[in-house]
């Protein structure tokens, strides 16, 4: 059987068909290319995120990794609510969290929120970032520039409240998936603690198996009081005596004289963090945790300098 030749027309309308087609996915790929990312802070995605969702943002923003943890963080607006973070493309954070979640470094497909794909920028500046956040800490804090896409999830009503979630550990957050990392900054002090937890080792093995935190578990607020107050004076000897600012600090959690504080201990030291313990007779142990927080360096007004500051009071139940 012969098949019909096809005439020149058709040959010409279908090539004009094709060639449509290719012009509509390069526009589509111009407009990728070319959309804006709108600058943002942090404080303004937690105020109000429905007015930035799906969009593609750009934020200066410090971020902090761990177990259950891969957050955006702004010390100027409060830890709460959270904004989870994922990267673009094929790579992983290796993050652990609730639920089913594993530590894997790729994905076996570009990731894909909402009918959204995201795709990534695995350029030197990702890699520094990456490199900083995987470093062997128990939190690790990286400070920079990205650009991602953001989404605001859906309006949750609990016990804190309403806020919006559901991305994240237990669908805790917003969420911004990275797209590019545009600038990050070196971890290149000696004196500063890169952590972005005060989580002392050591509290799954005391004998009680409990303990509680006697401060918040991101008091920013109040260690920047404590920066304030030693720039101007008032307390100065912040700056070097971190068992004095451990001793004021838990005195002032327990409300008691701090002149009853006389067997404080130093227990653990790393850099930029001090960990004192302190047993009364007849009383709880406790630890206290100190620190020249990273963070805070990008809140001094004078030389640069960050003064000891009280990151966490724990009791230790039962000891």
């Amino acid at each position: 059987m012969l098949r019909k030749r096809k005439s020149s027309g058709d040959l010409k309308r279908r090539f004009l068909m094709m060639w449509k087609a290719v012009l509509v996915v390069l526009s589509l790929a111009a407009i990728a290319v070319c959309e804006e990312p709108e600058k943002v802070t942090v404080c303004q995605l937690k105020t109000d995120p429905p007015a930035f969702n799906h969009k593609l943002v750009q934020v200066t923003s410090f971020l902090s990794h761990g177990f259950e943890d891969f957050t955006l963080q702004d010390p100027s607006c409060g830890a709460w609510p959270d904004i989870w973070l994922e990267y673009g493309g094929q790579a992983a954070s290796g993050t652990m969290y609730c639920c089913g979640v594993t530590n894997a470094r790729t994905r076996p497909e570009q990731i894909e929120v909402e009918n959204i794909s995201v795709s990534l920028v695995g350029d030197d500046n990702f890699k520094k970032l990456d490199n900083l956040l995987q470093a062997p800490r128990t939190y690790a804090m990286a400070h920079g520039v990205i650009a991602g896409r953001f989404f605001s999830g859906r309006e949750i009503a609990d016990g804190r409240g309403k806020h919006w979630g559901g991305y994240g550990h237990m669908g805790c957050c917003s969420l911004l998936v990275i797209q590019q990392v545009l600038a990050v900054d070196p971890h290149d002090r000696s004196d500063l603690d890169y952590e972005s937890y005060a989580d002392p080792p050591g509290l799954d093995k005391l004998k009680c198996g409990g303990y509680q935190y006697l401060t918040p578990i991101q008091p920013y607020q109040e260690m920047l009081e404590s920066q304030k107050d030693a720039e101007s004076g008032a307390a100065g000897w912040a700056f070097l005596d971190p068992r004095r600012v451990a001793v004021d600090g838990l005195a002032k959690v327990l409300k008691i004289d701090p002149r009853s504080i006389t067997t404080m201990k130093e227990s653990r030291k790393s850099q930029g963090k001090i960990v004192y313990r302190w047993h009364s007779k007849g009383k709880p142990a406790y630890m206290v945790v100190v620190t020249r927080p990273y963070w805070l360096s990008f809140y001094t007004q004078k030389e640069n300098k960050v003064a000891w500051v009280l990151a966490a009071a724990i009791e230790e139940c039962g000891q």
